[in-house]
């Protein structure tokens, strides 16, 4: 009888320290938020740096398989395969060229969805003119972290800061 309130007792002093345990440290010791930013950081960089080749396949590679671009005045584009078709034409412009630069990310505390928001410039050739027309804006691209632990954006929206009709 002894032997069975000591181990009654035993288990009852495990059970209250492991509910009295400091869960803080236990989920401080799995932020990765710091971590994650600078992951989809230098994510974006590359992916600024690579823009220059305007190589289609390689600028769609940095969207999830069923990620959207939304463009100015345009419908929403589903899917990395429709992603790179549609950059395909903008890219084979002569005058196209396109640099963006991150100014602010912020980590889901999940670890597994990074925002961040940036400015662009962008140049393409004017239907009307074929002159070089420059456009200047902001982006917000959202990032979820894949299951090979890579950031692919799932959302990436464009909005640009020239006047309508401009």
């Amino acid at each position: 009888m002894l032997r069975n309130a000591s181990l009654f007792l035993c288990a009852g002093l495990l059970l209250f320290a492991v509910a009295c345990s400091d869960q803080s440290t236990t989920a401080a010791a799995v932020d990765t938020r710091d971590a994650d930013v600078k992951a989809v950081r230098d994510v974006e960089a590359a992916w600024a740096r690579d823009s220059g080749a305007k190589d289609a396949e390689k600028f769609a590679g940095y969207y999830a398989d069923d990620g959207s671009l939304l463009l100015p005045n345009a419908p929403i584009i589903n899917g990395k395969e429709a992603i790179k078709a549609a950059v395909k034409g903008m890219m084979t412009d002569p005058n196209f060229a396109l640099s963006f630069q991150g100014t602010r990310a912020e980590a889901s505390k999940g670890g597994d969805m990074v925002s961040s928001i940036g400015t662009y410039t962008m140049t393409v050739s004017d239907p009307k003119t074929k002159k070089p027309l420059t456009d200047k804006g902001k982006y917000l691209t959202v990032f979820k972290k894949q299951a090979d632990g890579s950031w692919k954006a799932i959302a990436d929206m464009v909005n640009s800061d020239m006047p309508p009709g401009a």
